[in-house]
């Protein structure tokens, strides 16, 4: 009995591709990278909205992006219209009459039982006939053929000329009316007839669902997307028949007299083209919006019959439609939009695969929680979103500071402080205590999920957490940015913006007991969120009001008695404006001495208050470097000029120097961020 069974599970099992939506196996969409780089773009001034749909088009490592599906798309586009001409059909029936009229010659001139006059007559008639192929085909429509040959190639023609006649409006029946019986074209006349019967009815609202049935139930094989109701049957025909139409009208009027000539010999009855003209008539006025007018420039050597021309200009027309898809450019353009049946039968089911892994994509991103749309119905990145950048940044923070000689202190002994109660999963590098319930507690937790208590407990790598501590002492931290319109020019606005989040994720998660303020100044100073300095548009007001941002400074190390004061300023130029006593903004340039004066008095307060100072000089000018220099000498504070990559690096290196009383940092300052060595 269980031989039978599994010779029944192996006959009934079958393998093949996965065809039922996305892949249950596949692995989740990489919100880590595209994060990032939405980060990364949000910092330069894009809006959350734009940065995301920048990354869908461009894609990511392993990621195909719209623009490269879009090139594809265009790359097909051109390569129909580059290898294809319309003169497929006329050229076979030019070569069918050739291969007649050479048949009947030949018989013509083996046949000697014929009468000589009959034979003159019949070879006068051959060459005279006009070089037209149409009009020849007319001529000999009169023709009493001598050769059964001759005679089976002429009646090619006529057949051929309705098989691509009905080919055009009904895809396939080129195929399958091959060789088709009298019957068979009986039975395709009775189809037409009824079918713009069906349309008639339907323009003048008298049709009905049971009249569509019927229709079908007799005439179904001719429709093999089985439409479910006349709507749909419609937009079927429309499409291929605008498509036809699209096709002549991209020929030449030689090429179109031709044809028309020729289409009156189709299965030897005009009847053909009454019908087909009726059914024309029929979808142009149902289906106004198709597009109709439309041409190309079709120059290549493969010649297309008509059914097969209008398979290519309804894949054009496919192709246009993708195109504008994956443009995204409409308003209310969604990925959501995209025909993925289309774009597999067009660049194959990989081109498909990518454009669903980008509609994943889009809705994890929306619905992660990373992405929140604001009052003003704009998308913003949120606070999560906003921890997992600033940790990748704090990261490569972390990788740079770790390869400069002499940037840390190797002593291992004593822990960061006080232990803070609370514990984390031990990483490669840490150094604190072990904390051992919270260690022997995951241990036995993870032996009993597994069911093999009756082993022992054994630890395992996983299991260990060890304890964080706190700093025994307390910073105070205002870290000064320069937003004035020469951070913009100069390419600073980004290196600014991440310097500001990674120190803010550093203390926000590290150091949760400092408290740091971030302190934009342009023309005038503000305290900002880092949500909002991240989101800051490049400013293109002239001034620096340093005065107006270390009064700020001031006032939040004045907040915080008890803690030690770090003041951190990022600048690239010279005071040029300040705050007047009844509240507005004075600017100069060159700078006034009374703004030099406003800014070396407060830098002065800040001193008194006991802050460690540190200026970011950015760029290269000597007259900044020689103010900057005299400042920080006048305060005992340091002047550190790094390249705009390195301002990261300088700053987050400098506040850990600050709070530890050196310009050393250990490794247990980074926690999960970063190891050296």
């Amino acid at each position: 009995m269980a031989s039978r069974q599994n010779r029944r599970l192996t006959r009934d099992t079958r393998y093949g591709r996965y065809e039922g939506g996305p892949d249950p196996l596949a692995p989740p969409a990489d919100l880590s990278e595209a994060l990032d780089a939405i980060g990364q773009d949000v910092m330069a001034g894009y809006s959350p909205e734009r940065a995301m749909r920048e990354f869908l088009r461009r894609g990511g490592r392993d990621q195909r992006g719209l623009d490269d599906l879009a090139r594809r798309v265009a790359e097909k586009r051109r390569e129909l219209t580059a290898k294809n001409n319309l003169d497929g059909t006329l050229q076979q029936v030019k070569q069918l009459l050739d291969e007649a009229l050479l048949a009947e010659r030949g018989q013509l001139a083996r046949d000697t039982e014929m009468d000589d006059g009959d034979r003159a007559l019949a070879e006068m008639q051959l060459d005279s006939l006009p070089p037209s192929p149409a009009a020849a085909v007319s001529e000999l429509g009169s023709y009493d053929w001598k050769s059964p040959t001759a005679r089976q190639k002429y009646e090619e023609i006529k057949d051929l000329l309705g098989r691509e006649m009905l080919d055009q409006r009904f895809a396939g029946m080129k195929q399958a009316l091959e060789n088709a019986s009298d019957e068979d074209r009986a039975d395709v006349q009775a189809m037409m007839q009824d079918l713009n019967q069906l349309l008639e009815d339907h323009r003048a609202g008298t049709d009905s669902q049971e009249q569509f049935d019927a229709f079908m139930a007799k005439h179904g094989e001719y429709f093999p997307s089985n439409p479910q109701n006349v709507d749909e049957l419609l937009d079927d025909l429309a499409a291929r028949s605008a498509a036809a139409q699209r096709m002549r009208n991209s020929m030449t009027q030689e090429q179109r007299d031709e044809l028309d000539a020729l289409a009156q010999q189709a299965f030897g009855s005009p009847d053909l083209m009454g019908a087909l003209s009726q059914l024309d008539g029929n979808l142009r006025a149902l289906r106004p919006g198709e597009d109709w007018g439309g041409s190309e420039r079709m120059e290549g050597e493969q010649g297309l019959g008509l059914g097969d021309g209008t398979g290519v200009f309804q894949d054009i027309a496919d192709l246009d439609s993708l195109a504008e898809q994956l443009a995204q450019s409409s308003p209310g353009s969604d990925l959501d939009d995209l025909d993925l049946e289309s774009l597999a039968r067009q660049l194959g089911s990989e081109a498909a695969v990518d454009a669903r892994t980008l509609q994943q994509l889009e809705k994890a991103l929306r619905n992660s929680g990373t992405m929140r749309r604001g009052a003003d119905g704009q998308y913003k990145l949120t606070p999560k979103a906003m921890r997992q950048l600033g940790k990748s940044l704090l990261k490569d923070v972390a990788q740079k500071m770790s390869g400069r000689q002499g940037a840390r202190d190797l002593r291992r002994s004593g822990a960061a402080g006080e232990p803070s109660g609370a514990s984390r999963q031990w990483a490669f590098g840490d150094t604190e205590p072990w904390d051992i319930p919270r260690t022997i507690t995951n241990a036995v937790t993870r032996t009993a999920a597994t069911g093999r208590t009756g082993a022992g407990v054994r630890l395992t790598i996983d299991d260990v957490e060890v304890q964080e501590t706190e700093a025994r002492t307390q910073a105070c931290v205002a870290l000064l940015v320069d937003t004035s319109f020469s951070m913009a020019m100069e390419d600073r606005w980004v290196p600014m913006k991440r310097t500001a989040l990674a120190l803010h994720t550093l203390i926000s998660t590290r150091f949760r007991g400092d408290d740091l303020q971030l302190i934009a100044f342009g023309r005038e100073a503000e305290v900002m969120d880092v949500e909002q300095l991240v989101g800051l548009d490049a400013m293109w007001d002239k001034g620096t009001n340093l005065h107006h941002a270390l009064l700020l400074a001031n006032r939040h190390f004045r907040k915080h008695p008890t803690a030690q004061p770090v003041l951190l300023i990022v600048t690239d130029g010279e005071p040029t404006s300040h705050l007047e006593p009844n509240g507005q903004v004075y600017f100069s340039y060159p700078p006034d001495p009374m703004t030099i004066a406003l800014s070396v008095r407060e830098l002065d307060n800040a001193h008194r208050l006991g802050a460690q100072t540190t200026f970011f000089r950015l760029g290269d000018d000597p007259g900044l470097a020689r103010f900057i220099d005299g400042m920080a000498r006048r305060v005992d504070g340091t002047v550190t000029a790094p390249e705009n990559d390195d301002l990261g690096v300088a700053v987050v290196g400098s506040y850990l120097g600050s709070r530890r009383g050196s310009t050393l940092f250990r490794d247990d300052d980074w926690g999960g961020f970063g190891r050296f060595g």
